[in-house]
């Protein structure tokens, strides 16, 4: 609680709350909360803006949002705003405090669809049903909480903070319909006639394939698969390349480590401080043993059947005309092999074709939205990394809200149209 008070002194007198203004995805007013982080007001607070407190506290990267707008960090260290998010999250949990409801008339009798239950899906049903909306969750796996559960590791995010989160969203009311899978045991256009409105935020973990060749080798898999499915190879006394930079390609390497891997190798193929990955968990990494490749571009896998040696070759960083951002450039003839038993892939994902088939699709091979994250079918929105937006826990549950804001819009039109029509 020390800690706590001394990170509330440097807020307190603060004039110019950069961390309120463009710091959080979620909106969250911070400069509030933490002015009254003592009392159960601050909870209060935050659940205006979110409902995932205690996980966002322990997972966001801080230091690009919030803490990275903290007018204190020009001159030094910013205020720990994830520690006090953290600090209200955990107190919520073990006081038992209920996410507050606001029962709207108009459309308590609605019901809402809401395929998915990462934290984009689990924001959108708590912020309907505590307007009364009527919401059942269809998830795939047999348990709630999508990537919260299956693709961050327990030592980011203990199990029991997202299972207690869970509970005080299904405490509003909320149903859910377990081990059912879009495109295998529904299909969207029946839950279309079944609901008033579906909101589809099913994630996309299909890996990127990176073109190179021997990708296809046994022994190279996709870091959100082995993640979400955790089913690991037998890594003791193994060599593994994580290629990658974001906190993916950390979860994945130092899961693999923790599996008995003997030596796991993060290749990167720019330099450290441009690692999307936030420093903490580079750095946790290190301590764990992690050996890190920077400016390092993968050139090929080597195998007959399997993995069993990897090619790669040194970058330097150049500037494009156009660009802003330095861009890694191979250096002819710095090729080097490095003995491999497996290798990872976490350069990002895609969503699965024949699950998103009935929709239409952007350039990029998401699902379309228009300004109201409506798709091409009828009543059903969708959000997420489904549409393609900025793959953070933060921003997903920002699409989640987005997507209850707009659905409830949609209702409060049609509820509108048909009084009018019922009472003419």
């Amino acid at each position: 609680m020390k800690e706590i008070e001394e990170i509330r002194s440097y807020c307190l007198n603060c004039k110019n709350s950069q961390c309120k203004i463009k710091g959080c995805p979620l909106n969250n007013c911070i400069p509030d909360l933490i002015h009254e982080v003592d009392n159960k007001k601050a909870y209060e607070i935050l659940c205006s803006t979110t409902v995932l407190p205690a996980v966002c506290g322990r997972i966001c990267p801080h230091e690009k949002q919030c803490e990275g707008s903290c007018i204190r960090g020009i001159k030094g260290e910013p205020v720990s705003i994830g520690a006090m998010e953290t600090y209200i999250g955990d107190i919520s949990i073990a006081s038992n405090y209920e996410l507050p409801k606001d029962i709207d008339k108009k459309v308590e009798n609605m019901k809402v669809a809401i395929v998915g239950s990462g934290p984009a899906g689990l924001t959108c049903a708590a912020f309907l049903a505590r307007r009364g909306v009527k919401v059942t969750i269809y998830e795939k796996h047999e348990e709630l909480g999508g990537l919260l559960i299956h693709g961050i590791p327990e030592f980011r995010l203990p199990r029991k903070v997202v299972e207690k989160t869970i509970e005080k969203i299904l405490d509003l009311g909320v149903e859910a319909k377990l081990n059912q899978e879009l495109g295998k045991d529904f299909e969207i256009e029946g839950l279309a006639q079944k609901y008033d409105a579906v909101f589809v935020a099913i994630g996309a973990n299909i890996p990127s394939k990176m073109n190179v060749e021997g990708e296809d080798l046994n022994g190279v898999y996709g870091g959100n698969y082995l993640l979400e499915y955790n089913k690991h190879p037998d890594y003791n006394g193994k060599k593994i390349a994580v290629i990658g930079g974001g906190n993916v390609a950390m979860d994945s390497a130092r899961t693999i480590k923790r599996l008995g891997a003997s030596e796991v190798y993060v290749i990167y193929r720019r330099a450290e401080e441009q690692m999307p990955a936030e420093k903490k968990e580079i750095a946790d990494a290190k301590k764990e043993g992690i050996e890190f490749l920077f400016q390092t571009n993968i050139v090929k896998i080597l195998g007959k059947e399997k993995v069993e040696k990897l090619e790669c070759i040194k970058t330097e960083l150049v500037k494009k005309e156009g660009e802003n951002r330095l861009s890694p450039v191979n250096i002819e003839g710095s090729n080097f092999i490095l003995d491999m038993d497996y290798v990872v892939m976490a350069t990002g994902s895609k969503p699965e074709n024949n699950i998103i088939k009935p929709f239409e699709k952007n350039e990029y091979g998401y699902i379309k939205i228009d300004e109201n994250m409506q798709t091409s079918i009828p009543k059903v929105f969708a959000g997420g990394d489904i549409v393609g937006q900025k793959a953070t826990v933060a921003w997903a549950a920002r699409s989640g809200r987005d997507a209850a804001t707009n659905i409830l819009r949609y209702f409060y039109i049609w509820y509108s149209i048909n009084y009018v029509e019922l009472h003419a």
